[in-house]
């Protein structure tokens, strides 16, 4: 099964134990998503946290850097490491003690169980198997003195906001690549797109960031966290999109993960946490979102969590097949 991307060759280097965490980069939630499909902590952090210099904007602004690890601490301790500026860096946010935060009690919480996918522009639905494990840790943060309800951010319609910023970054960089015509014709098709709509659209999609960050932060008065799945299904196998058309690439990208991408368009934090496995033993991942600069209490939370269920002693155990048990 494929530990999803872009960061994926991070995600199965620390899953499989060869490095103890690693630097991913996260623009629809790249670093987040390997870290619900192998069972990891996954950290994608303020925009502006890990300098993405020279470029000033990665992708638009979307793609932040971000950290991969077994554990908590691990995940908080490489971030807090790899954070810092370029002078001249457009976002420059407060500095912060973020592996400080883990084990601190981060009292009760009302958190906000987000279980809606966000606006996309063709159907996505949250299969039972990842809705069980999401809901058991709701129960779970519920059980330790967090008040806990069902509630879905007013995102309306923020997908009309990424496409123009994301493929107008794919096309910056296929811009630069030596030997263009060797990308896949799905990247070049995306780039097509995104030459479209670097003009006015793209404005525009900047423009609304601040009119999101208004509407979405008023969500944060009544809340302090938002708990959401990181992906709506599990892993699929290696090769499943290989063959695959661009539309009917990005139909089932959508479908597999419908619910981490508006976050890039807030830059807001959030964490991947393990939520379990499902019967078919394939890990299963939970977000945890919050506002503005707000990774210290996402740690926490997670660390809450960590501390309960510990897993980073579990591994995942798919069952064995004909095929396997003859290997």
């Amino acid at each position: 099964h494929t530990p999803g991307g872009s960061s994926g060759g991070s995600a199965a280097a620390v899953a499989a134990g060869l490095v103890p965490a690693a630097l991913g980069s996260d623009g629809a939630g790249s670093v987040r998503i390997p870290a619900a499909w192998t069972h990891l902590v996954g950290i994608k952090p303020q925009r502006g946290r890990v300098s993405t210099w020279p470029r000033g904007e990665s992708f638009q602004g979307i793609t932040v850097n971000g950290t991969l690890a077994r554990t908590v601490a691990d995940a908080a301790l490489l971030l807090d490491a790899a954070s810092g500026n370029h002078a001249q860096d457009p976002h420059q946010p407060p500095h912060l003690d973020v592996s400080g935060a883990v084990g601190r009690d981060p009292g009760r919480l009302r958190i906000a169980l987000s279980l809606k996918p966000p606006f996309t522009a063709v159907p996505a639905r949250l299969l039972p198997e990842v809705r069980t494990r999401v809901v058991e840790l709701a129960e779970r943060l519920a059980a330790s003195g967090h008040f806990v309800e069902e509630a879905d951010p007013p995102y309306g319609q923020i997908g009309l906001t990424f496409v123009p910023r994301a493929t107008a970054g794919i096309a910056e960089r296929v811009g630069e690549a030596p030997f263009p015509a060797l990308l896949d014709r799905r990247t070049r098709d995306a780039a097509r797109l995104g030459r479209l709509l670097g003009g006015a659209p793209l404005r525009a999609a900047r423009r609304a960031e601040a009119v999101l960050h208004r509407r979405i932060g008023g969500f944060f008065t009544s809340y302090d966290v938002v708990l959401a799945p990181t992906t709506a299904a599990p892993p699929p196998r290696i090769g499943a999109l290989l063959e695959l058309s661009g539309f009917a690439t990005d139909r089932a990208m959508i479908a597999a993960c419908p619910y981490a991408w508006p976050w890039n368009v807030l830059g807001w934090p959030g964490v991947n946490v393990p939520a379990g496995f499902t019967p078919d033993g394939l890990p299963v991942g939970a977000q945890l979102l919050g506002p503005a600069n707000s990774e210290p209490l996402l740690v926490q939370v997670a660390a809450q969590l960590e501390a309960e269920l510990r897993w980073a002693e579990k591994w995942p155990s798919p069952p064995v097949t004909a095929r396997s048990a003859a290997a």
